[in-house]
């Protein structure tokens, strides 16, 4: 088959599909894909890879990046990220920018890195497992953690609907993507990473 175009940048959003999970904290990287989109004026996302999938450059001379948002369900998000990671040539695994949400990190806070742990994030896994290596760079979306450690009480948070007022919740998404905007600009991100 033949490939894409290649880009400099592979952008993930990661999410589950579906209208009942639209919303919730385990989506918020969805979210932030389609505000880069918007943001660049990328075509209508098509459905490729088993994704949703745009690409195109981030303004007259910028990147060219691709934006993908699996519709596998998290857990199998590496099957879809893989395929179009070879597809558009990809080779540098820190080109592969992963915007998830993080219950480690307390509402509103952002954190942008290259590799590092999984944290128990099944997408991340996934991607690991896939990609080879988690030396993938990545927008950690802080979501705030329950005041629990039961699995399924922590994964029924994650699934939930964010509780805090939306304006807030858009800021966040806004921060966001001016975080993995800047991580594109700037052609990485910086060894030790950055907090904002």
């Amino acid at each position: 088959m033949p490939g894409e175009a290649p880009v400099d940048w592979l952008i993930v959003g990661l999410g589950n599909p579906g209208a009942e999970y639209d919303g919730t904290r385990h989506n918020i990287g969805f979210e932030v894909a389609d505000e880069l989109a918007s943001r660049w004026s990328l075509p209508k996302a098509k459905s490729k890879y088993r994704g949703l999938l745009t690409d195109g450059r981030t303004g007259p001379g910028g990147p060219r990046v691709a934006i993908l948002k699996p519709m596998t369900y998290m857990n199998d998000a590496g099957d879809s990220v893989s395929p179009a990671r070879g597809a558009y040539k990809v080779d540098d695994l820190d080109h592969v920018l992963v915007i998830h949400d993080e219950i480690d990190l307390p509402f509103g806070e952002i954190r942008v890195r290259t590799g590092g742990g999984l944290a128990g994030h099944n997408g991340l896994k996934s991607l690991r497992a896939r990609l080879g290596s988690p030396d993938f760079s990545r927008v950690r979306i802080g979501v705030g953690r329950p005041p629990t450690t039961d699995p399924d009480l922590v994964a029924a948070y994650v699934l939930g609907r964010f509780r805090e007022p939306k304006p807030e919740v858009q800021t966040l998404i806004d921060r966001a993507a001016d975080a993995a905007e800047d991580v594109v600009a700037n052609g990485g991100i910086a060894p030790a990473g950055t907090t904002s």
